[in-house]
């Protein structure tokens, strides 16, 4: 079965078939840096991180461009507020957004352009658009006539243009020739920052930059567009239309992810309900947190709560309690072991993660079974299936990222300080004392250590 991938624009699951074989450009809308990110905003990342690394297991070689909107309304306001420059907010949650996409164990993108520093390239487009007719400049603004490209505006968010409303990106339209236009760029304004073109200082409208920057880094035609829903309109439909109308092929695929919601509602700052991410790394570890905003379908919604966040962190548990448990038995795991195919259906059906992670949590099933009879070879077989499949997820308990982060990132110290605690207890048990053993196993269990004796000796786990 060959990759399939639903497509916004055809509203079907097309066959993926790259550009070029072999290779697989992909842009994903970043972040507009006005605030430290929550779950809602993290969640785009981490599914199209999934993304990634199911295509590069797959033999292909992937750009992965993620931009950062480093100015916009939003930015200059709280910079306003904060009586700071707008660069000073930018940078300071520009690092908070890569602090984020870290712990949760995204893999960093190939290039990740500023919207600020692609200024020249913005001119040139604008230039393009506005030689072919396409665009227009009026008191210092230019403007995208969506009138001049009507019989294909509107194709990706299934809209009409005559059903659409004003753009309303500017104070006024009277500077436009139709209240749809959409901002290119705008005019010089007293207080922000501005740059110059042929048309008058100011600075860029959202939907340029990505155009400019995505053809820049991926060219004028590339594999895979992607964001969130929310994106689909405006922002996305502008893009398609300056890109296109320029003369840009642009994205062959676009991909949505659904959006995380509170109560049913859209997580904002506005509304007061974010959950920023280093307050849900202390509610669970950064593994068990991208485990949860994955296990849903990509396209579908998620409706945040403790109480479901805590149910996925336990069944992510249940999948490192077995590999936990067969590493203390198979010290050798086969890295090359193959993918079931169950597996791999999975992930090319628009990458059905919460199928997938069916598959492992069977393997798993099935795993503890071995271990529980002794069947070594079962238990090695299982193990190795087990690591490869979460190592695609970017989930593997044992790999380099989330090997010794424990809570805390204070796993080895707490392996240490338990090991000195069980080999008391071990002595005790050897000399009959079994109340001094009892009571070290007690004291443990207070601490929120849950200790197992097993036939290969004691294991011990954190109690959640």
């Amino acid at each position: 079965m060959s990759l399939n991938l639903y497509d916004t624009s055809t509203r079907t699951v097309r066959e993926f078939v790259p550009i070029e074989p072999g290779r697989v450009s992909i842009y994903l809308c970043g972040a507009t840096v006005q605030a430290p990110p929550h779950i809602g905003h993290i969640r785009s990342g981490v599914n199209f991180d999934v993304l990634r690394r199911w295509l590069t297991r797959q033999g292909y070689d992937v750009t992965f461009c993620r931009n950062v909107t480093d100015l916009d309304d939003k930015i200059i306001r709280v910079a306003a507020d904060e009586g700071v420059p707008w660069f000073v907010v930018a940078e300071r949650n520009q690092r908070a957004f890569t602090w984020a996409y870290d712990q949760l164990g995204c893999l960093p993108p190939t290039v990740e352009p500023r919207a600020m520093g692609h200024v020249p390239e913005m001119t040139e487009l604008m230039r393009r658009l506005i030689d072919k007719g396409h665009a227009y400049a009026s008191g210092g603004d230019v403007y995208f006539d969506v009138r001049s490209y009507a019989d294909h505006y509107g194709k990706l968010s299934n809209q009409k243009l005559e059903n659409m409303l004003a753009a309303g990106d500017t104070d006024i339209d009277s500077a436009k020739r139709d209240p749809r236009d959409f901002a290119l760029w705008k005019g010089e304004k007293p207080g922000e920052p501005t740059w110059p073109t042929p048309w008058g200082r100011g600075r860029p409208g959202w939907h340029l930059e990505c155009s400019a920057m995505a053809t820049k880094y991926l060219g004028g035609t590339f594999d895979i567009h992607g964001g969130g829903v929310d994106l689909i309109f405006p922002h996305h439909e502008n893009e398609i239309a300056q890109s296109q109308a320029a003369g840009d092929g642009f994205a062959r695929y676009w991909m949505h992810n659904g959006m995380l919601q509170l109560g049913g509602t859209k997580m904002s700052k506005s509304l007061g309900n974010s959950l920023l991410i280093p307050e849900m790394v202390r509610k669970v570890r950064p593994v068990e947190l991208r485990y949860y905003l994955i296990a849903a379908h990509y396209r579908s919604s998620i409706d945040y709560s403790d109480e479901s966040l805590q149910e996925s962190a336990a069944g992510y548990r249940r999948l490192e309690g077995f590999v936990s448990r067969a590493a203390e038995v198979i010290h050798d795991v086969d890295a090359t072991a193959p993918l079931p195919q169950a597996f791999v259906d999975a992930l090319n059906d628009d990458l059905n993660v919460s199928q997938a992670l069916a598959v492992i949590h069977e393997v798993v099933r099935e795993g503890n079974v071995a271990l529980a009879q002794g069947n070594k070879e079962q238990v090695a077989r299982h193990l190795a299936e087990t690591q490869t499949m979460l190592g695609v997820l970017g989930l593997d308990p044992r790999s380099e990222q989330w090997r010794n982060t424990g809570d805390s990132g204070l796993r080895e110290v707490v392996d240490a300080l338990i090991a000195v605690a069980l080999e008391q207890r071990q002595a005790a048990r050897a000399r009959k004392d079994y109340a001094a053993a009892d009571s070290i196993r007690d004291q443990l269990a207070a601490a929120g250590v849950v200790v197992e004796d097993t036939p290969t000796g004691p294991r011990w786990e954190l109690a959640r």
